[in-house]
């Protein structure tokens, strides 16, 4: 039977406790060694799990000749600074996004990776989700269009706050203009999955508002983009929405012979064709085989084999795209 892959986690913020959760049960993927920049989190975390072993340092759990991956959690600003260091310890790395807040390093880092052949991906949700695999073989390139061709995409997104409350702890970055804001943390998601299905989107035009503070990350963007010739619309703000969850997301594709609608991180996924309706499996059934295989393709990844999860090329690609919204030509 295969051995135990030991795993450390930098940053034990709401993702890196959620990453936790997720590998509490896991039969061969093990958080052995975790670190936070703040020691009362630290202590908290081992606290609640007593097999974890605190590292003195981010550096010092890197060094660990115990472990096989890292899994990082940080803030952007420290991405890139610490898969560097990673990659010189000959480990794995799956690291959060935004994959960096320097483009020059991340660069790089990506070419590193790619002259090295090491192992090192960017963990955006959606990539071992239902819905993905569901627009692939619908739209993707070597779909045979079951719903003929794609005319549009729509993407429309609210939040009742942001930061959004279960994410107060996150810190101050999180809220603010340089490395935060819903459009980098949420939107991009999104993005990952329109360019993993149709290829590169190009911006048209964006209007984004920011509050007058000048320091807060965006209140609201509007936005319209082409991909592989298909115009993409997308609408997001704070404030919520009447009549929607606090925290709502809805990604329609429109061919012309029908529709996908995938809603709630693509827990609810609807085909549509002429006048029937089928809703495609369950929100529970996708939460669990999304879970499932991110850990599946994880493993793959730090055992060498072929896997799905994003490269730091593709996850920078869409990072471009996420600061062209952002730089977009109308600001209000």
């Amino acid at each position: 039977m295969p051995g135990l892959l030991n795993i450390g986690v930098i940053g034990l913020g709401v993702m890196g406790q959620r990453m936790l959760a997720r590998l509490a049960a896991h039969a061969r993927l093990r958080p052995l060694m975790v670190w936070d920049a703040d020691p009362q989190v630290l202590a908290q975390t081992v606290a609640r799990h007593p097999h974890l072993r605190p590292a003195t340092s981010a550096d010092a759990l890197i060094r660990s000749s115990e472990l096989r991956g890292i899994y990082i959690a940080t803030p952007p600003q420290a991405h890139i600074p610490l898969t560097e260091a990673a990659l010189d310890a000959g480990l794995a790395v799956l690291c959060e996004k935004p994959l960096s807040t320097d483009t020059d390093a991340a660069r790089a880092c990506i070419a590193r990776i790619e002259r090295e052949r090491r192992r090192a991906a960017v963990n955006f949700s959606l990539a071992a989700s239902a819905g993905l695999s569901v627009l692939q073989q619908t739209f993707g390139i070597a779909s045979r269009r079951p719903l003929g061709a794609l005319r549009s995409v729509e993407l429309e997104l609210s939040f009742a706050a942001w930061p959004r409350p279960w994410q107060a702890d996150a810190g101050a970055w999180l809220s603010g203009r340089l490395e935060g804001g819903f459009t980098r943390e949420v939107i991009s998601h999104f993005i990952f999955v329109l360019q993993r299905v149709l290829g590169p989107a190009h911006l048209l035009r964006s209007t984004v508002r920011y509050p007058v503070d000048g320091l807060g990350a965006e209140t609201a963007l509007d936005a319209e983009l082409l991909a592989a010739g298909v115009p993409v619309r997308l609408r997001a703000s704070v404030g919520g929405v009447p009549g929607a969850p606090a925290d709502h997301n809805r990604m329609l594709w429109r061919a012309s012979e029908g529709e996908i609608e995938l809603s709630e991180w693509f827990g609810r996924i609807v085909q549509r064709d002429g006048t029937q309706e089928r809703v495609l499996g369950s929100p529970e059934q996708h939460h669990v085989s999304g879970t499932v295989d991110l850990l599946l393709h994880w493993m793959a990844m730090i055992e060498g084999h072929s896997h799905s999860l994003p490269g730091f090329a593709e996850a920078l690609a869409v990072q471009q795209t996420i600061e062209a919204l952002l730089a977009g030509a109308d600001k209000e």
